[in-house]
């Protein structure tokens, strides 16, 4: 099988054959395992010779594994080892940026990327709302994790034994008459946004402020971020706030699993 300009690109050739190898190995990331020769060239719109000798090349770099006893083909271990080194040199910073870009286009509010510091969160990343009535911030800020959404998030999902020790003499400030000020209510209320999976601030942290909050897990499925949606209360109360949960929910799990996280397994064998 020669090598052949299949189409310029800029000023480069594009090869026929990498770019059908490549075309056929994205054809492992649709769901299937396993996969074999005929189904293959039916999928590539290929001969089953071509087909084959594609397999055959990529088999022999150890990028494919061919099953002895159904003759079908499925990843080897080195495209998880890759994929693995992508997903290992991937910060928070790199997974979240073009998703929150989204996010704050839709929404047309202001979206921010928390991680916790203690009793406080910090605000990592954070994406302006066009509007003109809008929260003002700035990357670094710190507030109390207690009366914020991303703050309230990251402190539901802290191991129990962590949660215990960082209450240990902590005087809840209330910084309106808003705040959750007691330790019981406040533990109530992260039992419910562990379960729920998201949570909310309306009023608590800053009078005229709300938003909604939800977790960025990493490969290990542990809860090392939040992301939230953050906007004046004349636009985020009540129902408008929560038509963003979803919103939230989603390019927070987009994130999670630009960092590694399978949500699938997660699902399956619940993750804290």
């Amino acid at each position: 099988m020669a090598d052949r300009p299949l189409r310029p690109v800029g000023d480069t050739q594009v090869l026929a054959s990498v770019s059908n190898a490549a075309r056929l190995l994205k054809e492992f990331g649709k769901g299937d395992r396993e996969i074999g020769v005929s189904e293959l060239a039916r999928r590539l719109g290929l001969g089953k010779s071509t087909t084959h000798r594609l397999l055959h090349t990529l088999t022999v770099e150890r990028l494919l594994e061919q099953d002895a006893e159904t003759g079908t083909y499925r990843l080897a271990l080195t495209m998880h080892e890759l994929g693995a080194s992508m997903q290992s040199g991937m910060d928070l910073h790199t997974a979240s940026h073009s998703i929150i870009d989204q996010l704050r286009n839709m929404t047309k509010e202001t979206i921010q990327v928390a991680v916790l510091d203690g009793r406080h969160v910090v605000y990592v990343e954070r994406r302006e709302s066009p509007q003109t009535v809008r929260m003002f911030g700035r990357v670094g800020h710190r507030n109390d994790a207690h009366c914020t959404s991303t703050g309230k998030v990251l402190l539901a999902h802290l191991p129990e034994d962590e949660l215990d020790a960082l209450l240990i003499g902590w005087r809840l400030p209330r910084k309106t008459p808003y705040t959750i000020a007691d330790q019981a209510t406040l533990r109530a209320q992260l039992t419910q946004i562990r379960s729920q999976g998201w949570a909310e601030n309306v009023n608590e942290s800053e009078i005229g402020t709300a938003s909604i909050a939800a977790p960025i897990r990493d490969s290990r499925g542990v809860v090392v971020a939040a992301l939230s949606i953050a906007g004046p209360v004349q636009r985020l109360d009540g129902a408008n706030l929560r038509r963003f949960t979803r919103p939230a929910v989603e390019a927070a799990a987009a994130i999670s699993r630009r960092l590694g996280w399978n949500d699938n397994t997660a699902r399956k064998e619940g993750t804290r």
